[in-house]
This record gives structure tokens, C-alpha cells and sequence, in this order.
């Protein structure tokens, strides 16, 4: 195998990731196959890629089916394209690593890998072409070939994602910190609800929706990465059931809740900031507007005449209520360059905060 530019990849597994891949590479006019047992599926995301599937020879295979469909999908594959690069796109790279390991000769154009991306609905139909955009796309190059290891960062580089190597065993314990417990706690926390009068939940306010968001997951996919990266989360639940103890011991202990709170404000304060890149202590700058249309968009731009970059914002309004609440997050000094032109502009803006 020589390295090539990118022309024709089919990707195995018709789901939320495999068909936003697909859409990432059509943007960019490389030639996409779908591929799903569930034809209606396949034929979904085969019609979002705009073409009929292409007949000339397939560089990369990209196997996106659930992990239990992974040892399958491979051995029906590679039956066919023994000259083509696979990868593999799943949450668990140790497992998927022992069943590539059966196949001869394939270790050497298997490269693993995962993107850090997705949402808390599945399917074709929630697939989106730039999902991997600026978001980080784990790789293990172990014992692969320069040449299959070359043309698959194409396909992360295409999908606009940053590539970061990282070996097996220490991306299953990383992703089990950062995504499969968040997953378990949002779940366990969105559990509670269950049952809960109706009027209650009625007054459920942002902090709620954030928390449990993740909660919507699909319960079959998580099953298995769950089943499937078991040793490295139980050390995680183990320590997590510990913090709860010592909370519930202490709960009448109002230093023991300021302590927790205050862990979890240094935990947070080292999460990277947009874009995986890093954190970042933006200043806020609260703006009210009126109900009205275009109130949006001539806020933003005040900001394009005043020269500021907005690096986030959020949105707080009720319904029926004649004024919205804009949040807007900006370096310091753009804050201040910003509070001063909205004032002398007569927007109701109040006074930068950190």
C-alpha cells in the first residue's frame, strides 16, 4: 500500500457517527459508501450523501457499527477489501484491539480510533456534517503502517477534527473519567426524577437541562460501552459511592457540602475550554433586550463595530415575558471595550463580571 489521496471510503454502520462522517467527506467530494444490516437505515444515509454508492476502489474502510457488531463487520470486510485501511470508531478501543488481533495481517492497516463527539440523539437522521469540528479524534498508531496510518488522519482532518494519539488501555481510562461517568451520573441523577409530580418539574430551571441532557442517551449503546469498559469505570463509581458517603454522613455539616462544592469548582476550572483548547476565564457581560425581531442581530452588530469576538453567549427569556436576558462571554478587555460602546450607545447593558 502506498499513501494516497483520499477518493472513495465505505463506512460500515449507518448510525449518528457513521453517516456524520460521511457527510464530513461528501462536503469535501470524496465518494461515500453506506452500509447498514438495517437496509432502511442504509438507504437513509446513503440518500443524505447525495450519490448512488461509488464502484471504484475503496481506500478506507470505516467499521461504525456497535461494539458488539464490530468483530462481525470486520471479518465480513476484509473478505473484500483486503487492500484497503480499516478504522474503527469505538468508545472502547482495548476490546476492539483483542479482535482485530485475530485477523492476520490486519493489525498493520487497522488504525483505532474515536472521536470525541456526538449527541444525545442517534441515527442517520441526527447526523450532522460537522459534528467532529475542532472537537479531539483519538488515534493508536500501535503496529500500524505509515501508509494506513496516513490516509486515516485524512478522514479526522477531513471531518475538521484535531487528531491526538493516545495508546488503548489509556484512552479507555481517560474516556471512562470524561465521558462514560458523566453519562452514569446524568443518568442516575435524571433516574430520580421518575415519579416526580408534574408541578415540580414545571419549575425545573437551566441548571436541570444541563445535568441531565446526556440522560436522553440511547440505553443499548450505552449498555455496551458500559458492559465493555467495566474495569477501568468501577475505580471511578467505587470513588464516586465514597464521595456520596461521606456527603450523606455529613449532610448536617454544612463545612462537608462547601467542601464538595468547592472540589467540584477546581474539577471544573481545569476542563479545556472551546474547542478542547485551553480553559479559559471568560468575562460576562449581561445585555437585555427587547421581544422584538432583530434585536439578536443588532446586538451582534454593535460587537462587529466596536471590534470585540463574542467567544460564547447565552439566552435567558420566559414566554410572554417583553424583555430577554443575553449573556455574553468575551476576553476582559473586550468586556470592557463592549460595556463602555453598548452604554454610550443607550443598550441596556450592565457592568462586566467574572
Amino acid at each position: 500500500m502506498s499513501a494516497k489521496k483520499l477518493e472513495h471510503v465505505r463506512i460500515v454502520g449507518s448510525g449518528l457517527i457513521g453517516t456524520s462522517i460521511g457527510l464530513a467527506l461528501r462536503v469535501n467530494d470524496i465518494a461515500v459508501t453506506m452500509v447498514d444490516r438495517d437496509a432502511t437505515a442504509q438507504h437513509l444515509a446513503q440518500d443524505l450523501m447525495g450519490q448512488s454508492p461509488s464502484s471504484a476502489p475503496v481506500d478506507v474502510v470505516i467499521i461504525a457499527t456497535p461494539i458488539s457488531g464490530i468483530k462481525d463487520a470486520i471479518e465480513n470486510e476484509n473478505k473484500s477489501y483486503l487492500n484497503s485501511v480499516f478504522m474503527d470508531v469505538a468508545s472502547v478501543k482495548t476490546k476492539v484491539k483483542v479482535e482485530v488481533s485475530a485477523f492476520p495481517g490486519l493489525s498493520e492497516r487497522f488504525v483505532f480510533t474515536h472521536p470525541m463527539a456526538g449527541r444525545e440523539v442517534g441515527g442517520a437522521q441526527s447526523a450532522r456534517g460537522d459534528l467532529f469540528q475542532g472537537r479531539a479524534w483519538i488515534y493508536d498508531s500501535d503496529s500500524v503502517s505509515s501508509d494506513a496510518l496516513e490516509l486515516a488522519l485524512q478522514v479526522v482532518s477531513v471531518c475538521g477534527a484535531t487528531a491526538i494519539e493516545l495508546a488503548a488501555e489509556e484512552h479507555d481510562q481517560a474516556v471512562a473519567l470524561v465521558s462514560h461517568l458523566p453519562q452514569i451520573a446524568a443518568s442516575l441523577l435524571a433516574g430520580a426524577l421518575e415519579g416526580a409530580p408534574s408541578e415540580w418539574l414545571d419549575i425545573a430551571g437551566s441548571g436541570l437541562r444541563d445535568t441531565t441532557r446526556i440522560a436522553a442517551s440511547d440505553p443499548t449503546l450505552w449498555r455496551e460501552i458500559i458492559s465493555s469498559n467495566s474495569g477501568a469505570l468501577l475505580p471511578l463509581l467505587k470513588n464516586l459511592s465514597a464521595d456520596l458517603t461521606t456527603l450523606i454522613e455529613g449532610i448536617e455539616d454544612p463545612s462537608a457540602s462547601e467542601a464538595l462544592i468547592a472540589r467540584g469548582n477546581r474539577g471544573k476550572a481545569g476542563i479545556p475550554g472551546k474547542h478542547g483548547g485551553a480553559a479559559r476565564n471568560y468575562t460576562l457581560l449581561p445585555v437585555v433586550i427587547e421581544d422584538k425581531a432583530g434585536q439578536l442581530a443588532a446586538l451582534f452588530d454593535e460587537c462587529a463595530i466596536a471590534g470585540v469576538n463574542v467567544e460564547d453567549l447565552t439566552i435567558e427569556h420566559s414566554p410572554e415575558q417583553f424583555t430577554g436576558l443575553i449573556t455574553l462571554a468575551l476576553s476582559k478587555s473586550d468586556a470592557e471595550k463592549l460595556y463602555r460602546h453598548l452604554s454610550n450607545t443607550d443598550w441596556k447593558v450592565h457592568s462586566p463580571r467574572n
